[in-house]
Formats: structure tokens, C-alpha cells, sequence
């Protein structure tokens, strides 16, 4: 087995699946026998069998004759309509074409990749899990590749294909509006469970609900995660497990077409195909690629003392039923803890922690100086339990070098510095086309150091909270802290109602580094530890910078009742105006994601209200809150006070 250099901490061994590809046939390959085990739960079924369930299920029975009765139209022309979104998302792939693609998609990811590692031993788990109960993939998602990937590691180690549970573009349909909407979840809903209940077959989706243009995890959908526990709360399964997957990318294949459409740039249609038939895609060097198939997480195990199954027993369980308050809280914390697991599983390549630190330095940095703090934080990175891919074999001055290579697209040498690189320009334009060309390449570099906020964000809350909070106690930074994690809660993954332990897993991690020292009640820096704070409030001073531009956008430009598709774009332009005047030096405020992230955490701090009406939804901001917020993020006034228990 191939560990590739990875740090011996005992974690998971990697195996490298192109390895063999490259010795022997992939013709081979593609036509060797696949029979994999199937779910011990039940008896095997056929798709046209599930397709045919769904169909004559009381509860899209029930859900048609609603639809019917609402549009006037008649049942069997509805059915039909459910029929025909059923065909579409159903998925009766024929063997001959799952070979065929195997054999292809062998002959693409080594031309793509220099490695694709695998952790055998959690595919072993997940074969185990996949005969005793249904079975949920969720991987986090990067990569329009992410799913060719995982399917074709699934044939490759003789397991069911997974169906792969996303909804289709509505707009596309021939009849929408808001009665066939529901028509359609309620087919998507009703064949989901469906498989859940027959095992039919792993079901794979994306907790995060769309691909992160910014690298960062999302925070997760619910509709999904809804869909898949429900049959066990009705008591239709014992179990179900639910797997975190990590998939973690040197280099992305997507990494210039996200920079642009988070500056604006409409994106293309959306076909994995398209992407792959790009010639200057597969002439590309994407580097190594992991995979981490996380341990099976048992419902029935993390339900006990928080579900009552019983009180679902009240209704049919064919017909509709509003989960309760507290599976609906079951069902955010259960989203939340596998982000957070498939965050704790991604493996960290060197690239990334000198993006990190290329970052603080957008204007450069010596290679020796860059040499050197990338020893530094890779240490840092361990000592914070990170999962680094790090070639032993080599100096640090050779993974600059190799870095260099890799990522030409994003960072260049020149006499002995580190620069970002610089898009060719399309045609002659104006300073603001000049700072849209800068913020590109940027925002790439960005997209890499944000892999690493998960391992780090916890610790730079605290730094920050010292440091705005001007005290040593522990009450009056816990207060800071939990402020700053409700801002940025859509920013970064936080398990709800976990503050505490996150605090005190803050306060763990900077202490193991010699940071800081906690006696009785008073949290104190060390005379090592100020460079560790600095650089780790240095990573979070980009969001805090962002949030206090769009502030000072919403409370001092003439802005009271306006459109998300308004805002985004007077947002970049108030932003672009303030870096031509020197006012501003990082670009992540240009961001589009970031813009909204900030709209949707002044409405869950009650700051900013949204009314929606015909096609649209207008925002109304509250400029008093916003100030407030603003003053706080600044230090200039302190937050509310909160209880901490574990004082």
C-alpha cells in the first residue's frame, strides 16, 4: 500500500487505485467481473420494481389527487407528469454502459491525476454497512468530478454503484409553477425513501446541497437530510448509516471557472462532459487527489433520548407529516455533526498552507521566508490535529519548488519572491477591469487557503476574542467568542448549541501550543504565543474586513428596500471603488458567495428582514443593528452577555 509520504499519525493508510490502472488493461478492468454483495434487510429489487412502488404509493397517490384538485387537471394526466420526473431522475443505468464509463473514466484520471488515494479500510466498513442496513454516502462537494470519482471507486472495489439523489433544474420542465414544484419533491421525496427502505442501493448526496465555489464547507441543506431519516423515524428501517465522505483536491479542475462566477461571470451549463472535453482540461496536471470514506455513523444510535419514534405512530405513514420541533433540530445537529466530520477527514496539501500564508502577504513573499513559515504552520497544522499529504522525502524547499509547478496558474517566481500570477488581459479596459483581473487570481489563492479554516478557525476565534475583548477573563472572551461564531455561522460550520465545547476545544488546541496558559478564571497569552494569535486573527481579518465593507455599504450609502440580484453587484462596485482608492487591499469582499453570507447572517441576527413578492424578494436592513454588529466586530463596544456553565 501507497501512503505517499502522508504523516505518520497513525490515521488511516491511503492506497493509490491509479496505481494498477497504469500497470495492466483497463479494457481489463471494465470487463472484469462485478457482483457485489448485496443488503442482507431484504429481498433484491429491480428498478422498474421501485420505480413502480413510488408510483402506486398511498402517499404520491395522496399528493396527486391534492395537485389535481388544485390545477384542475386530471389525475391521470398528473400521474403521467410524476411519471415523467421519475424517469428522469431514476436511474436504470444498463451494465454494458457502467463498463463502458469505467473503462473511460480510466483513461481520463490518468491523464488528470497523478494519484487518486483511496482509505481502504473505510470501504471495507462501508461494504460491511451496506449488507447489514441502508446505506447513506455524503460527501462534501468540490468538483463536478466528485461523483464520477466515487462511483468509479465503487466499481473499482466491486460495491453498488450508488444512486446519486439531486434534484433537476425545475425551469426546465414543461409544466412548473409552484402546484407541479410540489408534485416533483414530493416524487423525489417518496423515491429516496423508497430506496431507503428497500436498500436498494447506497444513496449518495450532498449534504451541502450545491458544489462550494470557495472551497469552504456550505452550510447544509435540510430537504435531503429530511428525506432520508424519515423512514426511520416512521419505524420503516431499524437503522440506517449515514458515511461522511471527504474528498480533498490539489489542484481543482474548476479552480479559474469558480473565481470568475464568484465575481460575476454567468457560469456555463453545468455538464461534467463539457468539462472533460475542454482539451486544455485533460493536458493539465491536477496533482493527487484523496478520498476518505469516514466511519458509519449509526441514526438509531445518535437518535436515542433525543427522537420519539412513537409519536409518528399518530398519522399513516403513507400520508405527509411535519416532523416535530425537536427531529427538526435532530435533523440540523445530524447535517451539521457529518460537515464537521467530513471536514475533520480531509487531508491538507502543502499547496494549501502556503496559500494560507501567500494570503497575508498579497504582495509578495521570499521564497526562504515562505519556506520558512510553511515549516511553521505545517507544525502548527499537526499540533491542531490536521491530516497533511507531505512528501517526507523532500526538503521544503523542493514542495515549494514542486508547488510552484503545480499551480503556475496562481503564483509565479520572480528574483527570488513569490507573487500571484496575472491574468492576461481581455481586451483594453478601464482600473476597475484591472482590479476584476487581480481579484481572479486572488480569489484562487483564497480558494486553497480555504481549505484549511476548518482546522483553524476555532483557535482564531478565541485570538480575536482576546484580543477585541482586552481581559483576561474567561467569561468576557467566552462572550466575544460565542458573538463572532453567530456572525459567522454561515461562514464556517458550527454545531448548534455547541459553543461551549467549541470553546473550550479553542482553548484545548491553543494551549497544546504553547499559546496561551488558563489559571482559575483568566485566560493569558505566553510569551511564545503571540505570533500563533497574530497569524491566526491575520486569517479571519479578509471575513472581518468583508463584513465591515458591506456594513458600511448597507448603513452609509442611500440603501433601504433592495433585490439580492441588486445588492451583489453595488456590493463589488462600492468594494472595487474603495481598493482603486487604497482604501481596501484584500479582495474576498468581491466575493458574491461572501456578499450573501453576510445578507443571511443580518437576518439571523435579526438585522435585516426579507419580504418575498411576485418573482422576487426584497431585504430591508436595520441600520441601528448593523451598527451595533459593526462596533462589536471592531471591539469597540462589548457583546451581551452570555452564560457560560462551565466557568
Amino acid at each position: 500500500m501507497d501512503n505517499s509520504g502522508r504523516e505518520p499519525d497513525g490515521w488511516e493508510i491511503f492506497r493509490d487505485i491509479l496505481e494498477e490502472r497504469r500497470k495492466s488493461s483497463d479494457l481489463s478492468h471494465a470487463l472484469r467481473t462485478f457482483n457485489p454483495q448485496p443488503y442482507r434487510g431484504g429481498p433484491p429489487c429491480s428498478t422498474s420494481a421501485l420505480n413502480r412502488t413510488v408510483l402506486e404509493s398511498q402517499y404520491l397517490r395522496y399528493v396527486i389527487q391534492q395537485v389535481s384538485a388544485e390545477s384542475g387537471e386530471l389525475q391521470e394526466v398528473i400521474k403521467e407528469e410524476a411519471a415523467g420526473m421519475l424517469e428522469e431522475m431514476a436511474q436504470n443505468i444498463q451494465m454494458g454502459f457502467i463498463r463502458f464509463l469505467a473503462f473511460i473514466l480510466s483513461k481520463v484520471f490518468k491523464r488528470l491525476f497523478r494519484r487518486i488515494h483511496i482509505n481502504e479500510e473505510g470501504l471495507q466498513r462501508v461494504q460491511q454497512a451496506i449488507q447489514e442496513c441502508p446505506v447513506v454516502l455524503m460527501p462534501n462537494h468540490r468538483s463536478y468530478m466528485d461523483f464520477l470519482v466515487l462511483s468509479y471507486t465503487f466499481f473499482t472495489y466491486n460495491l453498488n454503484i450508488p444512486v446519486i439523489a439531486a434534484g433537476i433544474p425545475l425551469m426546465g420542465m414543461k409544466v412548473f409553477g409552484e402546484i407541479f414544484r410540489r408534485l416533483y419533491w414530493a416524487v423525489l421525496s417518496e423515491y429516496v425513501k423508497a430506496i431507503v427502505r428497500t436498500g436498494y442501493a447506497p444513496i449518495e448526496f450532498y449534504v451541502e446541497g450545491l458544489r462550494s465555489r470557495t472551497l469552504k464547507s456550505l452550510t447544509p441543506k435540510l430537504g435531503m437530510m429530511q428525506m432520508v431519516l424519515e423512514p426511520f423515524f416512521k419505524g420503516e428501517v431499524y437503522d440506517i448509516a449515514l458515511v461522511p465522505v471527504s474528498v480533498s483536491y490539489e489542484r481543482l479542475l474548476e479552480e479559474s471557472l469558480l473565481a470568475h462566477e464568484l465575481l460575476g461571470v454567468p457560469k456555463p451549463k453545468e455538464t461534467t462532459m463539457g468539462l472533460l472535453k475542454a482539451r486544455k482540461v485533460l493536458e493539465e496536471d491536477y496533482g493527487t487527489m484523496h478520498i476518505c470514506f469516514g466511519h458509519p455513523i449509526s441514526v438509531r444510535e445518535l437518535a436515542k433520548g433525543k427522537i420519539n419514534r412513537g409519536e409518528y405512530n399518530l398519522v399513516p405513514r403513507d400520508l405527509p407529516m411535519k416532523l416535530s420541533e425537536g427531529s427538526q433540530a435532530f435533523v440540523n445537529a445530524t447535517a451539521h455533526t457529518v460537515v464537521r466530520l467530513q471536514e475533520a477527514n480531509m487531508v491538507l496539501s502543502s499547496w494549501s498552507l502556503m496559500a494560507t500564508i501567500l494570503m497575508q502577504n498579497l504582495g509578495g513573499i521570499d521564497c526562504d521566508s515562505l519556506t520558512q513559515q510553511t515549516q511553521w504552520l505545517r507544525r502548527l497544522a499537526l499540533d491542531f490535529g490536521a491530516h497533511l499529504d507531505w512528501p517526507e522525502q523532500l526538503s521544503c524547499s523542493e514542495v515549494l519548488s514542486l508547488n510552484l509547478s503545480l499551480h503556475r496558474s496562481v503564483v509565479r517566481c520572480e528574483e527570488g519572491r513569490v507573487l500571484l500570477a496575472e491574468e492576461e488581459p481581455q481586451g483594453s479596459g478601464g482600473p476597475e477591469d484591472t482590479v476584476l483581473r487581480l481579484a481572479v487570481i486572488a480569489l484562487m489563492c483564497a480558494s486553497y487557503r480555504n481549505q484549511t479554516l476548518h482546522v483553524f478557525v476555532r483557535p482564531a476565534l478565541l485570538a480575536l476574542s482576546m484580543h477585541a475583548a482586552a481581559t483576561s477573563r474567561r467569561d468576557e472572551i467566552f462572550n466575544y467568542f460565542r458573538f463572532l461564531q453567530g456572525v459567522f455561522s454561515i461562514e464556517f460550520i458550527f454545531i448548534p448549541g455547541r459553543a461551549v465545547e467549541d470553546f473550550e476545544e479553542a482553548c484545548s488546541l491553543l494551549r497544546k501550543c504553547g499559546a496561551i496558559q488558563i489559571i482559575d478564571q483568566d485566560v493569558t497569552m505566553t510569551e511564545v504565543g503571540h505570533a500563533t494569535t497574530s497569524f491566526l486573527r491575520a486569517i479571519l481579518e479578509p471575513y472581518i474586513e468583508a463584513y465591515q465593507i458591506v456594513f458600511r455599504y448597507l448603513t452609509e450609502e442611500n440603501v433601504l428596500v433592495f433585490t439580492e440580484r441588486d445588492f451583489v453587484p453595488a456590493v463589488r462596485s462600492y468594494a472595487v471603488k474603495l481598493i482603486l482608492s487604497g482604501a481596501l487591499t484584500s479582495y474576498d469582499v468581491l466575493s458574491s458567495d461572501t456578499q450573501k453570507n453576510v445578507l443571511a447572517a443580518l437576518l439571523r441576527l435579526d438585522a435585516a428582514t426579507k419580504t418575498r413578492r411576485a418573482e422576487q424578494t426584497d431585504f430591508r436592513v436595520n441600520k441601528a443593528a448593523i451598527n451595533r454588529i459593526g462596533d462589536v466586530l471592531a471591539g469597540r463596544i462589548p457583546p451581551q452577555t452570555a452564560s457560560y456553565s462551565r466557568l
